[in-house]
């Protein structure tokens, strides 16, 4: 279990907290233009085969939504988006606040505003879940923020290590992952349900970030199984995809084969 916060920590997590909500673009969340728009920075298939350098910096992901998940450049750690705050998740165990000029390489934000909830009051597998989110989807074409918070009797998480250059390939990089299983405690599972058809573009499927209510504790989830809860969804029918214009990005070979299995492997799935 982590130690207790002293009081400089949690000053310092405060103050920084204050600057990235600063960060954030508040008019955009009444712009019907936006306000039903994922961002997305790169693709998936650009951080499969390596390019883990981007040019997109918190601030700017935080002017295009208050909700998301990604990662860092030099695939340092899991990030996630909740209430316009960005967390950055590391492998050595640490939760902070990102700072507003941090890079990433991918991630997907959007203005969160349930247009559907449901809630949990009996015990729930990853699976189990994922087949009530399904039926409550209005179509498998579109794409759906989630928003899962409750208490959870297991979440198991990994955290992606940062890498040097010459960076390797994403599934060769999670063989070397954090992995944590936490038992007993309150969180939100947060991030989004895409197409099938956003294969390589996105992660098709469930693809979920974890943190818990303390805000100490989280990564990418591997599997849950939730005790009670609510579920949110909030329907998006518009994606934005940003292209990076980095160095490495635009010397890359982005058609490699076999992208769908090597996407799932990196995923955990």
């Amino acid at each position: 279990m982590a130690t207790e916060e002293s009081p400089q920590g949690r000053f310092r997590r405060f103050v920084r907290t204050v600057l990235a909500h600063r960060s954030g673009g508040n008019g955009a969340r009444h712009d019907p233009a936006r306000a039903r728009e994922v961002y997305q920075s790169s693709t998936m298939g650009a951080l499969i085969d390596g390019v883990y350098d981007g040019d997109v910096s918190v601030g700017e992901l935080l002017e295009h939504g208050d909700f998301g998940l990604g990662t860092f450049n030099q695939l340092d750690g899991e990030m996630l988006v909740l209430d316009g705050v960005c967390y950055h998740l590391r492998a050595d165990g640490p939760v902070e606040v990102a700072d507003s000029g941090d890079l990433s390489p991918f991630a997907a934000t959007t203005w969160f505003r349930a247009d559907t909830s449901r809630e949990l009051n009996s015990p729930m597998t990853r699976s189990e879940l994922m087949a009530l989110i399904d039926g409550m989807a209005r179509s498998p074409n579109l794409i759906y923020a989630i928003r899962i918070t409750g208490r959870f009797s297991e979440v198991r998480t990994r955290t992606v290590r940062k890498q040097e250059p010459p960076y390797p390939s994403l599934t060769e990089a999670a063989e070397g992952q954090a992995e944590t299983t936490f038992t007993d405690l309150t969180g939100t599972l947060a991030g989004y349900r895409t197409p099938d058809y956003e294969q390589g573009i996105s992660v098709a499927g469930y693809h979920l970030h974890f943190i818990d209510d303390t805000h100490q504790h989280g990564g990418h989830c591997l599997d849950f199984r939730i005790d009670h809860g609510i579920i949110a969804l909030s329907e998006r029918s518009e994606l934005h995809l940003s292209l990076p214009t980095t160095g490495q990005f635009l010397s890359s070979d982005l058609t490699s084969s076999n992208l769908g299995d090597r996407i799932r492997k990196a995923e955990g799935g």
